[in-house]
């Protein structure tokens, strides 16, 4: 073993030591992945993982260097871009990934993309026309 991997190595056993708190992260994440249409919040989500909201709040900031709600946005969002490519309203993309408002959807996509939901739709379907 090199230098380095013995350093990596020290250096996981200290921030990762605690495989509970990591399995608790990591379920979190997974839960989020595969309900993140779904009404979630930081009460539902330390249920699921029988764990304070603030204690699964500091833990996920830790290992992913975001909270779960940011991931949450994160990934709706990235599944709007490919609702709105396959031609879906903007208002039936906002409710089908979770939003409650196209309003604040339409808001968060233009702060991430650049583009408004509308924009990106337009453009996604012009390079979409242009390559078949």
């Amino acid at each position: 073993m090199t230098f380095y991997q013995k350093e990596i190595s020290r250096i996981k056993n200290i921030c990762y030591s605690n495989k509970s708190q990591i399995d608790r992260v990591v379920g979190t994440r997974h839960f989020i992945i595969h309900n993140f249409e779904k009404e979630l919040n930081l009460n539902l989500l330390s249920r699921v993982r029988c764990t304070s909201k603030f204690h699964l709040l500091r833990l996920y900031k830790l290992y992913y260097g975001q909270t779960p709600k940011q991931y949450l946005i994160e990934k709706r969002l990235e599944a709007a871009k490919q609702l709105l490519s396959r031609g879906l309203s903007i208002t039936d993309t906002c409710y089908d990934i979770g939003f409650e408002s196209p309003c604040s959807f339409s808001t968060l996509f233009k702060a991430r993309f650049g583009l408004s939901p509308k924009e990106y739709q337009k453009k996604a379907t012009f390079t979409k026309s242009n390559h078949s």
